[in-house]
């Protein structure tokens, strides 16, 4: 988790601040609007329903999507469900990706090799 979670913690502490600027700025360059709406899927994709708490293996599959770009071409709307079904589609595809970081308690290249491909067809098919 402090693996994903590094990153996360800074895109939103900048997300925060530039949110906060972003109030009163009426024309924002490119990279201020990217990095607003990278932050607010992010903070999205950090909800999860009370007193249902994902298994930790299944957070950090879905914070490394958030971190690593995945989520940047989908609505706001389309977080929630983008969620749901990668971590559906991950245990019935790739259990071997959960229980590697469930079980090394890391991303270790090979994994992040094996996660890297199975986003990069997931975000693909994914509509």
């Amino acid at each position: 988790m402090k693996q994903v979670a590094g990153r996360i913690k800074l895109e939103l502490a900048q997300y925060r601040e530039m949110a906060a600027f972003a109030q009163f700025a009426s024309d924002l360059d490119a990279s201020t609007q990217q990095l607003l709406a990278r932050g607010s899927r992010l903070t999205e994709l950090l909800k999860q329903p009370q007193y249902k708490p994902l298994p930790i293996e299944e957070m950090v599959v879905a914070i490394f999507a958030g971190v690593r770009g995945y989520l940047d071409k989908f609505d706001l709307g389309r977080i929630g469900p983008f969620e749901a079904q990668l971590i559906s589609d991950i245990k019935s595809r790739e259990p071997a990706i959960l229980d590697a970081i469930r079980t090394d308690l890391e991303i270790k290249p090979a994994t992040e090799k094996s996660l890297i491909a199975f986003l990069d067809s997931f975000a693909k098919s994914f509509k």
